[in-house]
C-alpha cells in the first residue's frame, strides 16, 4: 500500500488536486467502515500526499452522514501525519467577507448525534483539545495563503453545527454574541478524531456568505455559496500546492503524542476485539 505523510480532505467544490502525479487509487476498508470514497495517492510538488473528497465526488454525502472515523483511520493507515482540510464557512463578522479565507484556531461544538471518538466499548481515552488545530500546520497554511495573494485572516473561532440546514437568524445572532467568527459543518468530528489518531490537523475555511444574522442580505442559499466557493477553491488549491513543500518532517507541536497520557483503561482490562480494532491508533502505547 502506498504511503503519504500529508493528507488533504477536500470540501465543497474541491474534488481533485490539480498537479498531482503518480496517482494511484486506493480502496480501503477500515474497522469503522469504508471512507467517503477511494483515496487518491500521488505526489504534489514532489511530496507524497493522499487526497480524499469529504463528501464524495459529486457531493453525495451529507455532513451528518460523513464516515469521519473511517476517513481519518484510512488516512492514518496510509502513513498520513498531517491533514490539510478545506471547508466552506459562513461569517459572523462584517470584516470577514465572503470570498476571503480564515485559518481558525478554536472550535465550538454544536453537533448532535455524531460519533466523535474512536474510543469507547471498553477502552477509554481523554485527549487534550484545548488547541484543536495544530498551531504549527496552521502557521504554514496562513503564510502560504498570504504568499499566493489570498485575503486571509489568522486565528478565529469556528462554530461547527449539525446541518444540513443553515442557521436560523436567532442561532446566528447567538453565535455572534459568543464572539465566534465563522460557522461550518465538518471540522468536527474530524479535529477530534485526528487528535486521537495523533495526526496534525488544520483547516482552510473558505468564507462563502455572512450567515443568517446579516440583515442587508438575503437568507443563505446554496447557489450563492457555490458561486463564491468556486473562486475560493482555486485559491485553496494554490495554498495547498505551496504548503505541502513547506511542511517539515519533524513535529514538535505535541499532536504526535496526544495519546501519551490520555488512555485511562488498564491494558489487561481492554477487550481483545476492541484492542485489535484500535491497534493502528494505540498500538505503540500498549505492549
Amino acid at each position: 500500500m502506498p504511503e503519504a505523510k500529508i493528507g488533504v480532505i477536500g470540501g465543497s467544490g474541491l474534488y481533485d488536486i490539480e498537479g498531482m502525479t503518480d496517482i494511484e487509487e486506493v480502496d480501503i476498508n477500515t474497522p469503522f467502515g469504508k471512507p467517503s470514497q477511494a483515496i487518491l495517492t500521488g505526489r504534489l510538488e514532489g511530496v507524497g500526499i493522499a487526497f480524499l473528497p469529504r463528501h464524495g465526488t459529486g457531493h453525495h454525502i451529507s455532513p451528518g452522514e460523513l464516515p469521519s472515523r473511517a476517513n481519518i483511520y484510512a488516512l492514518k493507515s496510509l502513513g498520513v501525519e498531517q491533514i490539510i482540510a478545506v471547508c466552506s464557512a459562513g461569517s459572523f463578522k462584517k470584516e470577514i467577507e465572503p470570498g476571503q479565507l480564515l485559518i481558525p484556531d478554536q472550535l465550538i461544538d454544536r453537533t448532535r448525534n455524531t460519533v466523535n471518538s474512536f474510543f469507547g466499548e471498553g477502552i477509554v481515552a481523554h485527549v487534550p483539545l484545548a488547541d484543536p488545530f495544530c498551531p504549527a500546520l496552521s502557521r504554514v497554511l496562513y503564510q502560504a495563503a498570504k504568499e499566493v495573494g489570498a485575503s486571509v485572516h489568522e486565528n478565529g473561532t469556528m462554530v461547527v453545527m449539525q446541518g444540513p440546514a443553515f442557521s436560523t437568524r436567532a442561532e446566528s445572532r447567538l453565535y455572534r454574541s459568543w464572539g465566534a467568527d465563522i460557522i461550518g459543518m465538518t471540522a468536527l468530528p474530524e479535529a477530534k478524531l485526528a487528535r486521537e489518531a495523533e495526526i496534525c490537523y488544520s483547516v482552510i475555511s473558505c468564507v462563502t456568505d455572512y450567515d443568517s444574522w446579516w440583515e442587508p442580505g438575503e437568507p443563505v442559499t446554496v447557489d450563492v455559496i457555490l458561486n463564491t466557493m468556486r473562486h475560493n477553491v482555486d485559491t485553496a488549491r494554490n495554498i495547498i500546492k505551496l504548503a505541502v513543500s513547506r511542511i517539515g518532517e519533524a513535529r514538535d507541536c505535541g499532536c504526535d503524542t496526544a495519546l501519551a497520557t490520555a488512555i485511562i483503561t488498564a491494558p489487561d482490562a481492554m477487550p481483545p476485539e476492541q484492542l485489535e480494532k484500535l491497534g493502528l491508533i494505540i498500538g505503540k502505547y500498549i505492549k
